[in-house]
């Protein structure tokens, strides 16, 4: 064993030692699309005094941190969102109307000299106000004499002794103290039960208490901060609420709730299970392709991809990542995709042995590693890229996919450069290993590969025919659009969509009358998985909800909501914005890394393949009328990826073998690149479909549409990185006056003396 082999097989151990400790010590952090609660997303508006920016929003935020803190929700998070927006996590909250209430009050609090009696003309007259006090009759108030931001502290209890029922106790700070004894003692220099001996306190426009101050009270002298109390006909819930809404305070801005979504538990705890199961079946899939393909270095290459699983899930855990619902799909996507390293290394080794029989097995195996690393960086930062816009241009749960594929990413390149190949090298200095071919699954060529140079397809002698077909499947997909239409989720239009559990099964037009009669008529609902309501419509409150749900409720039993998302009309406007410039940057980006890497000619051939791509899925969703969300936008960023990483091993083979053979037609040059990468595309793709056919079959209906995106972008994806790309290449490559690539130097390899110079297209294959 060599010392790299050592040094790699130690670092593999302790890496994976560290990885199961971290898995069997703590537990994930579960996203509330998983483990059940209620997502609030606030806008700050600017008021007639305050402006909604950064400083103002954080004092917002720990305002509403006070509140919620006292409404007992278990570990509740809160964060700002840009500027001016806050996010309000709320685990288990399952009916988010009070916790709305309550956070999205303003709670102005202001305390009022009483001047007497009011009327009707009075109202919005002067400086002060005319509110009806707590029995209806009208008061003429004086201005504010101090606000709720002087309240130091307020508490509910209960005056068993006075029977004054549930109060509530202030204590104001020093200076508000005294504004507040002057208040009291101006008061009390009235006679008792004069109107103008009592203290108004009115919580947002409406009068809450308006006490007298007590007889014993004498003129001027006035109320101690620590003794006031605010009576009233309290119930224990409201005297509760109104002392955490004074003790918070007022909001400096003004909010709206501009998105909000509520997932029920048992939603979550099914999708995990069915992630779970989807990633076990795929996995075993993928380990016995692998393992049939490549036999004990595919079973190696097995072993690492389970390595990988458990290195995964480790860095998750310990970076405190929050898993969504689509993280969690990334994560069992991101186990197909991590065998693509172990192909290219595998696929480059059986070359590299083919040229040369009688090299040793180890030697191959270096030399696959070697010259499969400039693929195997390029396509995975291609898909870092996409990885990286999920992150910060997504928004909700697509950010969380976003971070998973970023860390699948580099897991499974640690898996198949240090871990795989620590296996292989010490497999491969074996004996047994190297003289028995049909064990090590690399000394004999793959029957793809021995059928391909038995054939000798020329792909690329009419160029042309294969962009008329990709033009016409771009024309289909086009007429889709256009006739059928895209079919925008509420995430892009803004609206609300609810899905409902019935414990009576209740079909779509019975479900469209009783809510029709109830006042909804404008809504619309479609089934959805199990034999579940979907209900859609535009702007609707959260009590406007509670009465939808009830009208359900009376045809179907007992009505329990499973799924809630409410976004504003502006939120929806800027998700759908933002996702025309996440598509739009995810090109760029691609058309501008590319441009560096390889020729100008590969890099607008690649980014011709994706465009392609892209509109044949948004075409396909469009014909088969499948919601276009931020989940479909994950998978699409994703399939993105993808198609970029099959340009990318396509192209770099093509720059090879042109810079060995420069008087070559590039053509032929592309048609034997194309042959010889084909066995990687089919073996990569495979891995990737068996995870998400799982995934469609078994992942239900929430991961449904997200499988079938990425299965649609795999195939199409394959077919567009051969048969669209290369042809544009090629077209391109007319008119292009750059010279051929220059061919890398490296030290002269014989494999024996005399031995002849091989044509350098020559895979080594013979019939």
């Amino acid at each position: 064993m060599t010392r790299a082999t050592m040094v790699r097989a130690v670092l593999a151990a302790a890496v994976l030692l560290v990885s199961v400790l971290i898995t069997l010590t703590m537990s994930p952090r579960l996203g509330l699309d998983l483990q059940g609660g209620t997502r609030l997303v606030l806008q700050a508006k600017d008021s007639a005094t305050t402006k909604a920016d950064r400083e103002s929003t954080d004092r917002t935020l720990e305002v509403l941190r006070q509140r919620i803190d006292s409404l007992g929700v278990a570990e509740p998070t809160l964060t700002r969102s840009g500027e001016d927006r806050i996010i309000v996590e709320l685990p288990d909250v399952q009916d988010p109307r009070k916790a709305a209430e309550v956070i999205g009050r303003t709670a102005q609090l202001s305390f009022h000299a009483v001047q007497g009696p009011g009327t009707e003309q009075e109202k919005g007259k002067g400086t002060g106000l005319t509110l009806p006090d707590e029995e209806g009759r009208l008061l003429d108030l004086g201005p504010a004499r101090l606000t709720g931001a002087g309240v130091k502290d307020a508490g509910a209890s209960f005056d068993a002794q006075q029977g004054a029922g549930w109060t509530v106790a202030l204590d104001f700070h020093k200076g508000a103290g005294r504004d507040w004894t002057r208040l009291t003692g101006e008061a009390a220099c009235h006679p008792v039960q004069d109107d103008r001996r009592r203290v108004a306190i009115v919580l947002d426009d409406q009068v809450i208490s308006s006490p007298q101050v007590a007889p014993s009270v004498g003129c001027n002298v006035g109320l101690p901060s620590g003794s006031t109390q605010i009576t009233g006909s309290f119930g224990a819930d409201e005297a509760r609420d109104l002392a955490l809404l004074i003790k918070g305070g007022a909001l400096p801005v003004p909010i709206e709730i501009v998105e909000q979504r509520t997932v029920g538990p048992t939603l979550g705890a099914a999708a995990i299970d069915a992630s779970a199961r989807a990633a076990l079946i795929g996995a075993a899939a993928t380990a016995l392709f692998i393992t049939f393909v490549y036999r004990l270095f595919g079973a190696l290459a097995a072993v690492a991809l389970a390595a990988y699983a458990v290195i995964s899930y480790a860095a998750l855990v310990a970076l405190g990542v929050t898993l969504t619902l689509p993280g969690l799909a990334g994560f069992v996507l991101a186990i197909g995709m991590a065998v693509d390293a172990n192909v290219l290394v595998f696929e480059r080794a059986r070359e590299e042995y083919a040229e040369r029989p009688g090299r040793s097995l180890g030697s191959a195996m270096a030399a696959g590693f070697r010259n499969a690393w400039s693929a195997v960086a390029d396509s995975n930062v291609t898909t870092l890229i996409a990885a990286g816009l999920l992150f910060f241009l997504g928004s909700g749960p697509v950010k969380g996919f976003g971070v998973t594929l970023a860390i699948g990413v580099l897991a499974s390149m640690f898996s198949a450069l240090v871990i795989a190949r620590a296996l292989t090298e010490i497999a491969s200095r074996s004996r047994f290993v190297s003289d028995y071919r049909g064990v090590n699954g690399i000394a004999r060529p793959g029957r793809v590969r021995t059928w391909l140079a038995r054939r000798d397809p020329q792909l690329f002698r009419s160029s042309r025919r294969w962009l008329l077909i990709s033009t016409a499947l771009i024309a289909v997909a086009v007429l889709g659009i256009v006739v059928r239409g895209v079919n925008l989720g509420v995430e892009f239009t803004g609206g609300r969509l609810v899905e409902y559990s019935t414990s009576r099964p209740v079909d779509v037009e019975t479900a469209r009358t009783a809510l029709a009669d109830a006042g909804f008529g404008d809504a619309e609902v479609t089934t959805a998985g199990a034999g579940d309501l979907s209900v859609r419509t535009g702007d609707l409150s959260n009590d406007e909800e509670h009465t939808l749900r009830a009208a359900l409720a009376e045809e179907g039993g007992h009505t329990t909501k499973v799924r809630d998302e409410l976004i504003g009309p502006s939120l929806g406007d800027e998700l759908r914005r933002n996702a025309l410039i996440a598509l739009a940057i995810a090109v760029l980006v691609q058309l501008a890394y590319l441009a560096v890497r390889f020729r100008w000619t590969f890099a607008l051939a690649s980014v011709a393949a994706l465009v392609h791509d892209v509109i044949i899925l948004v075409g396909v969703f469009a014909w088969l009328g499948r919601t276009v969300d931020g989940i479909f936008l994950a998978a699409l960023l994703t399939v993105i990826g993808y198609s970029v990483n099959d340009s990318v091993v396509v192209f770099d083979r093509v720059r090879e073998l042109w810079a060995k053979a420069r008087r070559v037609p590039v053509a032929t040059v592309a048609n034997r690149a194309v042959l010889q990468t084909v066995p990687r595309t089919v073996n990569t793709g495979m891995g990737a479909l068996f995870i998400l056919a799982a995934l469609a079959v078994l992942g239900g209906d929430s991961l449904a549409d997200f499988a079938l995106a990425l299965l649609i972008g795999i195939c199409v994806g394959t077919y567009s990185s051969v048969l669209t790309a290369v042809p544009v290449a090629l077209v391109l490559e007319k008119s292009s006056k750059a010279p051929p690539p220059a061919r890398k130097r490296a030290p002269r390899r014989t494999s024996g003396a005399g031995a002849k110079r091989r044509d350098p297209l020559d895979n080594g294959a013979r019939v």
